[in-house]
């Protein structure tokens, strides 16, 4: 009776799969999408161990995971619960080919090299707006009006206010510590005063899951404690005086005037943010403001999926990034450059590189299979400054080095070339800003599309992400009874 009954909800699933793909088809040709043949239908898989033959739909060019489940070696005659725990599982270690979420906000192709933000290419938001319309944007979903944009620059103002505990926590680090342990500190600090972590934790259920208001005061305020953290360390790092943000000032030039990146003042009028770096800044971290599925995305949502609060995902999400097989590769870029001293060593480290000696940190990308479609714009912002890149002796060696990998066989043929987060941080450079701040101020950069990530995952059924493992050891015998 059981072997019926197996063989019953197979072959019930086959044709629900079926009618599943027949009826995904028809909606979106209803809808008048043509292109529908090959994002959606359906896979037929034939186990080979069994000869039973299953029916997967095909939904946007890919097949749900826990569709493999049904699959299964489990014979005539064996318990039912074999059937349903034994399913086949898919191994896909580092998420190669994994997506780990549904989102309508950032597309990107690499074999075409295209990237839009919503339903703007990355290319008409470079050209056309600034960064805190993209914020608007990515975030909210569309371009802001100018009351809007003007209202989104006085709410982060409002935020950017250090808790005496935050500052007490900072200066308790000496100057030269690392960075990234002194903002992890800092974001700590704020978390244990913030109104929504409190919340969180304090009543012990979700403060966010389905209440779009207070997710939208959360973004607002996590974004602005970021900035000002990074501000905060700065200041410290380099015995500078903290000075607060401007109500009517933008986002960035609110950023620069916390660290006191400002306009030379023989006058002594209030203080204005660096004009030339924040104009700078307005275009390029555009270019960086979301990048789909990145692992410091992940590692973010990875905790936010336990509904715990944004400012302890945004801890996970910084821990992530200073990884140096992430945005941490930029420090180690740097330092060999440090180490090939001038441009003339330049042909060591090349060599040492084709015998597979060494890595070429910065170089390559997994996800773009032609040219990176932002590195046209930094190139273009690096003309601007190119007299700034030409007068910095790390630079001189850096922009040798990209000469050579952008004209070698070696290089080309294998598609390495230069990635646009180590363009952009010779752009940093070039502007005055030393190596230890690079990541944390592209961090920052990126972290509206996090929270746009965030503020959309706020909003869906909550799912617990919890990856499972393929064991490879040696099954011990059970013990007899």
């Amino acid at each position: 009776m059981a072997v019926i009954l197996v063989h019953f909800i197979h072959a019930w699933k086959r044709l629900l799969y079926s009618y599943l793909a027949l009826a995904v088809t028809y909606y979106h040709k209803a809808l008048g999408r043509t292109a529908v043949g090959p994002a959606h239908g359906s896979l037929s898989v034939t186990d080979n161990r069994t000869k039973r033959t299953y029916h997967l739909p095909i939904v946007h060019n890919a097949v749900r995971a826990l569709d493999f489940r049904q699959i299964t070696a489990a014979q005539p005659g064996a318990d039912f619960v074999d059937y349903v725990d034994s399913g086949l599982r898919i191994i896909d270690k580092g998420y190669l080919n994994t997506a780990c979420m549904e989102s309508s906000i950032t597309l990107i192709d690499g074999k075409r090299g295209y990237i839009q933000y919503r339903n703007h290419s990355i290319e008409d938001l470079f050209e056309h707006n600034d960064y805190e319309e993209v914020i608007h944007l990515l975030i909210w979903g569309k371009l802001p009006t100018a009351t809007q944009k003007q209202t989104l620059r006085r709410k982060l103002a409002m935020e950017m206010k250090p808790h005496q505990c935050v500052i007490d926590v900072i200066q308790a680090f000496p100057a030269d510590s690392l960075t990234f342990p002194m903002i992890l500190a800092a974001l700590s600090a704020y978390a244990s005063v913030d109104e929504g972590t409190r919340a969180t934790h304090s009543k012990g259920e979700p403060q966010y899951l389905g209440r779009p208001q207070a997710v939208d005061k959360a973004v607002i305020r996590t974004l602005a404690i970021l900035a000002t953290t990074v501000a905060l360390v700065y200041c410290h790092k380099r015995g500078r005086a903290f000075q607060p943000p401007h109500p009517e000032g933008s986002f960035i030039g609110n950023v620069l005037l916390m660290m006191g990146v400002v306009e030379p003042n023989r006058q002594k009028q209030p203080p204005k943010p660096n004009r030339k770096i924040e104009a700078c800044f307005q275009r390029l971290w555009i270019l960086y403001a979301d990048h789909e599925m990145t692992n410091s995305t992940a590692a973010f949502l990875h905790a936010a999926s336990t509904l715990t609060d944004p400012l302890s995902c945004c801890v996970t999400g910084i821990v992530s990034a200073y990884g140096p097989l992430h945005g941490g590769a930029i420090d180690i870029a740097y330092q060999e450059f440090e180490k090939v001293g001038i441009p003339a060593n330049v042909p060591t480290l090349i060599a040492a590189v084709k015998a597979k000696k060494q890595r070429l940190f910065g170089y390559g990308h997994r996800i773009y299979k032609v040219v990176d479609p932002r590195t046209k714009f930094i190139r273009r912002l690096m003309d601007e400054h190119k007299d700034q890149l030409r007068a910095n002796p790390l630079l001189q060696v850096a922009l040798e080095i990209d000469r050579v990998a952008s004209e070698d066989a070696y290089f080309t043929s294998r598609n390495l070339k230069a990635n646009a987060d180590l363009y952009g941080c010779f752009l940093y450079t070039a502007l005055g800003f030393e190596t230890d701040i690079i990541i944390a101020l592209a961090s920052l950069s990126r972290t509206p599309g996090v929270l746009a990530h965030w503020r959309e995952a706020m909003g869906q059924t909550p799912t617990l992400w919890r990856p499972q493992q393929i064991f490879t050891g040696t099954v011990e015998p059970a013990e007899s009874e």
